[in-house]
């Protein structure tokens, strides 16, 4: 029980890597928020993760012993990031943990000039903007307690260019370059801030993702054929799989990373050792 008496919030919580992690942690012992909008988005050309497949993530969560609080927000607003927040300082009495996982992979599949003001800002808003407003609600909350660990969900995209996707790698770089940022301002106060970047991470059905097929889909990738075709850039031959990812969370939220800060991980099967 690697996380025992933690609390760890988790955004994105619905279904993917959100689930992942949150399954990971309630394994490892700690209590969970669990935050996802829960509803369409406009703008987004795919469902989103719904209500009912959050509160099965909740139920997961319940089944292997934690306790969990979950709650439907948008990471574009503000105000209800804080309520979040202080109903989770309330009900747990501290927040040990935060996961910004919650992102889109489209409006995507455009040429950088052919991308509108409108699909532009809706990525930024939600993949960075989003990130920044949850470590605002919570930062607050961990420096005064002096502990803490944010983990930001970046991408290989946060690392290297893709063609299609301007405005995904924009805002997946710029969510490495808040995490080195962060991680400074909230070194003295013992707050650590970390961010991983995933490869290609496999659609598995227990967790109900979908983000690689949306990504084939903006590149007229055929469905039958996706996984392979991702496949084939992956050095060690192999998808990268959610656990995974959670499992490089799970580490990051443990005290055995106590002096760990400003790291940029990379879980991608050597894909950007190349």
């Amino acid at each position: 029980m690697r996380l025992a008496g933690k609390t760890a919030i988790v955004t994105g919580a619905a279904r993917g890597i959100g689930r992942a992690c949150a399954i990971a942690y309630a394994k490892e012992g700690a209590d969970l928020v669990l935050i996802d909008i829960g509803s369409a988005l406009p703008g987004v050309p795919y469902p989103l993760g719904s209500a009912s497949q959050l509160a099965y993530t909740g139920e997961l969560c319940r089944e292997l012993g934690a306790a969990v609080l979950v709650e439907h927000a948008d990471v574009r607003d503000s105000a209800a990031l804080s309520a979040v927040a202080g109903e989770a300082y309330q009900r747990f009495g501290q927040v040990d943990i935060l996961v910004n996982n919650a992102g889109i992979a489209a409006p995507s599949g455009k040429t950088t000039h052919e991308i509108s003001e409108d699909e532009w800002q809706l990525m930024i808003d939600v993949d960075l903007s989003g990130a920044w407003r949850m470590t605002k609600a919570v930062g607050k909350l961990m420096t005064a307690q002096r502990s803490g660990s944010i983990i930001n969900i970046a991408s290989t995209a946060g690392l290297v260019g893709y063609r299609h996707f301007a405005a995904y790698v924009a805002a997946k770089h710029g969510i490495v370059g808040l995490t080195k940022a962060t991680a400074l301002d909230y070194a003295p106060l013992k707050v650590r801030v970390n961010a991983l970047c995933p490869g290609s991470v496999r659609d598995d059905d227990r967790f109900e993702g979908r983000m690689l097929s949306e990504i084939a889909r903006s590149l007229d990738v055929p469905l039958d054929e996706y996984e392979q075709t991702f496949i084939r850039d992956q050095p060690m031959n192999a998808l990268i799989e959610p656990a995974d990812i959670a499992a490089a969370a799970v580490w990051l939220g443990s005290d055995e990373t106590k002096q760990i800060t400003g790291s940029v991980i990379t879980v991608d099967g050597g894909f950007t050792a190349r």
